[in-house]
């Protein structure tokens, strides 16, 4: 990968002295949906799959962009002086977005940057490539002019640019969960105050399956800032009869004892999500920290369950992938990961019966929708990286 990616930046740029070569993985949720902005747990892990990037420092302010994945749009210029959201820039807003967040912070960059990115993540499926590009930028700022700033500082920064300069609303999991990834863990992560451990995942027999629903979503436009707006009110109704900082610090006991506060009863669903799912997703790294896989595969079930019924975030399409993975013989769990509207599902399957995962859910899903499904078997990897 790594000399097809020099070799097209040196078509692209003029020759590839000087430039550097660096990953960023893409990230899955096990489980935790919806809780990263009401205070909750979340447990996602990053891939082997994510965004390649060559960097080369200029020595002007001139930007240039590039990626193979929208080659059409050849080569996209800006400047650091330019740094403002323009809809006309497309995927080019995430990087210059980090560039902006990096100076808000405080950080001179004195020289623009030639930037070629190629992503393996499928584009709009919800594994973060947008988290993805962001913390490969705040990676190659840092290296390329000596920053000094941690793994988890890049996370913030990327969840800045996405909040001020790109307008989602998004909670930290994503960018947090590329930063800080380990081979082979999950982060436990309590998004309330980003106290974290790596949780080991032995999946003994098993492995972890994505179905891309290959239904684009994208966060902007989806009605994931009505959800939050749903849930921030409910939280403030909740604050006139009990003490709490976010729906996150609630028990699904106190929920039920307060919950008559909250005056609406579609924002008492939301409200219930986001109480019931933080709580299973406690329960879902105990139960792994115990080998019940059986356990966690059901607390899975019930996630995806939730995010249905009462979120309300899966869609047709989610909601075939799941419900054809749960007829499945050696399917331990499965669920939709990620914002919802499209984007994927996560399967815990037993390796023998892989094969027969793919074939039976893509063929029912085909007969349903009315268009093919994509399947990832994956691994779970690092973070960011010098290659």
């Amino acid at each position: 990968m790594k000399e097809k990616i020099l070799q097209k930046f040196g078509e692209v740029f003029g020759g590839d002295t000087g430039a550097a070569v660096y990953f960023a993985p893409g990230r899955v949720n096990l489980i935790g949906e919806h809780t990263d902005y009401n205070g909750g747990h979340v447990f996602p892990c990053a891939l082997t799959i994510g965004t390649y990037g060559v960097a080369r420092q200029r020595a002007d302010r001139k930007l240039r962009f590039f990626s193979m994945n929208f080659e059409h749009l050849g080569v996209l210029e800006s400047s650091l002086d330019e740094l403002k959201p323009d809809k006309a820039a497309g995927w080019t807003n995430y990087p210059k977005g980090v560039l902006w967040a990096f100076e808000e912070k405080g950080f001179e960059i004195p020289y623009g940057m030639d930037l070629l990115l190629y992503g393996n993540i499928p584009n709009g499926s919800g594994l973060s490539s947008s988290a993805s590009v962001e913390v490969l930028t705040g990676f190659i700022l840092r290296d390329m002019f000596g920053f000094s700033v941690t793994n988890q500082d890049l996370a913030l920064i990327g969840q800045f640019s996405e909040n001020r300069f790109n307008g989602v609303n998004c909670g930290i999991m994503d960018q947090f969960a590329i930063a800080m990834g380990k081979e082979n863990h999950a982060i436990f992560l309590d998004t309330a105050d980003l106290k974290f451990e790596y949780a080991p995942i032995r999946l003994e027999g098993a492995k972890i399956v994505i179905a891309c629903s290959n239904k684009k979503r994208g966060l902007g436009d989806s009605k994931y800032n009505e959800r939050r707006s749903e849930c921030e009110t409910a939280l403030a109704e909740l604050q006139e009869v009990v003490g709490i900082h976010s729906l996150g610090d609630l028990t699904e006991e106190q929920f039920e004892q307060y919950k008559s506060a909250i005056k609406d009863d579609v924002r008492k669903k939301r409200a219930k999500h986001a109480v019931y799912e933080n709580q299973r997703t406690m329960q879902a790294v105990e139960a792994l920290k115990a080998a019940d896989i059986a356990k966690f595969g059901q607390l899975m079930n019930d996630s995806h369950v939730s995010l249905r019924d009462d979120y309300e975030v899966t869609g047709a399409e989610l909601d075939a992938l799941v419900e054809a993975a749960w007829e499945v013989d050696g399917v331990i769990g499965s669920r939709m990961t990620g914002a919802g509207f499209g984007g994927c599902t996560v399967s815990i399957v037993r390796t023998d019966a892989i094969d027969g995962f793919i074939e039976k859910v893509g063929a029912q899903y085909l007969k349903k929708i009315g268009y093919a499904a994509d399947f990832y078997v994956v691994e779970i990897g690092d973070g960011p990286r010098a290659i």
